[in-house]
């Protein structure tokens, strides 16, 4: 079950918003009567509540918004009790001082908001003692093991724990809190408001991550990156696991470099059973495994590691597929019988590649092994020499990538162009030529200024979404051996991207 956590300066914004939750779906409302500009008139907020309830009111030292004494925050707690609240949350320093009373559930909790103390264990066995219904203990993680720590200690719990960690590093055990036995987990009312660290709105945790569907079968898949908060991978994963009624969920896990094998040997313990694998770790990660699908050593990178039946890491690269596919549907849609469909589309052909990262390795690999004549430019020059040199292939100066240079495919594989940069370029207008092939490899926004000044030249375009779609539903058959449902991944993602949900 989602607690929804509503905190609003006025009483009838409190009400209002509590009857929008439940018509929304919300079976558990916190009603943080800290965030009222008046003394709190708990009687009115629980009188007719379309929702039970947890009561919460949070000090000033404990990131809360109370403005009066400590007195008559007391006060408000046992109006709550008395009042047949079906929660009232108590930190754990007051809760040997309101006894029990009534129906009213007590969740004793405890926050930190700079660490993951080292002693979770004394800490909640204390808090066992303070006769709870319900422990809660929310730290700060300051690295992804964290969240394995809290969900251990939930796991192993006999009193019933709510334990998650905050910030970016800690959302997927916000997500995973169920699966390891808390009776429930925290959402805010709407992403604008958030009420701490790494919290998640209700519909995303409902109708991204379905996280009531969420049980101990549920199997792991997610993305590691640094940072990874803006990831797409999570929203069409999930996605695409929903329609064809797989009991998966997809995470977002924040990994900082110098992490990554410890953090997917402590990952293990969820398990995690697969991931897709971006910056800034797509060559680290070849350190994890000695088994490769397809091309690895050759692209020096991989975005993709799935667990074979034995339980051992292979890892693949489905940006080197999902480009590959792109550029033959565009350049030889309709192949010769018996041909090499991706040879005779590629071969001879002139192209220019914008950037020099992994993405423009893995597909200046795909062009080189398929008999097209590769061009690199980027911006800093000595990157572009050295994938030149990786590649076999000739290096362009950037000043002179559209003067000197009569490429028949142009790829933009630089960040030029990308949300929020929505007017920017990579390549001059006047550069481009009818019948050029255009591919950005930028999905935020799918049309870029690079693809609507290509489409008005009457160049033929490839949009970054095609790719990323493509290379996602590539790893959905990696992790899951079924066929991606694709136009359900295309779907969301255009959803998510389209400037209507942008303004929202």
């Amino acid at each position: 079950m989602i607690c929804v956590s509503l905190g609003r300066t006025r009483h009838k914004m409190v009400i209002a918003e509590h009857q929008q939750l439940a018509a929304k779906g919300a079976q558990l409302v916190e009603l943080r009567v800290d965030w009222l500009s008046h003394l709190p008139d708990v009687g009115r907020l629980l009188a007719n509540r379309p929702t039970p309830v947890v009561v919460t009111c949070r000090r000033a030292r404990d990131k809360g918004l109370w403005k009066w004494t400590e007195e008559q925050r007391l006060a408000a707690l046992r109006t709550a009790i008395v009042g047949g609240a079906e929660y009232v949350d108590l930190e754990m320093d007051i809760a040997a001082s309101i006894r029990r009373f009534g129906p009213t559930k007590r969740i004793v909790s405890h926050h930190d908001f700079d660490k993951t103390p080292d002693d979770l264990e004394e800490i909640h066995k204390r808090m066992a003692a303070l006769d709870p219904d319900v422990i809660k203990i929310v730290t700060m993680a300051n690295s992804p093991l964290d969240n394995i720590r809290l969900l251990k200690l939930a796991a192993g719990a006999k009193v019933p724990t709510i334990a998650f960690c905050m910030g970016e590093f800690g959302v997927p055990s916000r997500i995973l809190a169920g699966r390891y036995g808390a009776p429930f987990t925290y959402a805010t009312f709407s992403s604008e408001r958030t009420m701490a660290p790494g919290q998640l709105s209700f519909e995303d945790m409902r109708d991204i991550y379905h996280y009531d569907q969420i049980n101990a079968a549920t199997e792991i898949f997610g993305v590691v990156a640094d940072p990874v908060a803006h990831s797409m991978s999570p929203l069409i994963h999930n996605a695409a696991f929903a329609r064809e009624r797989m009991n998966r969920v997809y995470l977002p896990f924040r990994v900082p470099r110098e992490m990554l094998p410890e953090a997917l040997r402590a990952f293990d313990w969820l398990p995690v059973k697969g991931y897709s694998v971006t910056l800034p770790h797509k060559e680290s990660v070849l350190s994890v495994t000695n088994r490769y699908n397809g091309p690895i050593l050759d692209l020096g990178a991989a975005n993709t590691l799935y667990k074979e039946a034995d339980g051992g890491w292979t890892a693949a690269n489905t940006d080197y597929d999902a480009a590959l596919q792109s550029l033959v549907r565009e350049l030889n849609p309709e192949p010769a019988p018996g041909a090499d469909r991706a040879l005779s589309a590629l071969a001879g052909r002139k192209v220019l590649i914008l950037g020099a990262g992994g993405v423009a390795r893995a597909i200046g690999r795909a062009i080189v092994n398929h008999g097209g004549v590769l061009m690199i430019s980027n911006r800093t020059k000595a990157r572009a020499v050295e994938l030149a040199r990786q590649l076999g292939c000739q290096q362009i100066d950037w000043q002179n990538r559209g003067t000197t240079v009569f490429a028949d495919v142009l790829i933009n594989c630089t960040s030029v162009g990308m949300h929020p940069k929505v007017d920017e370029t990579p390549y001059a207008e006047n550069w481009l030529r009818e019948g050029m092939v255009v591919f950005d490899t930028i999905y935020n926004p799918e049309r870029t200024l690079l693809i609507k000044q290509a489409r008005e030249r009457e160049c033929r375009t490839i949009t970054g979404v095609e790719m990323f779609v493509r290379q996602a539903a590539r790893q959905f058959e990696l992790f899951t051996g079924a066929s991606a449902p694709v136009d359900t991944m295309s779907d969301v993602l255009r959803r998510a991207i389209s400037p209507a949900r942008s303004a929202e």
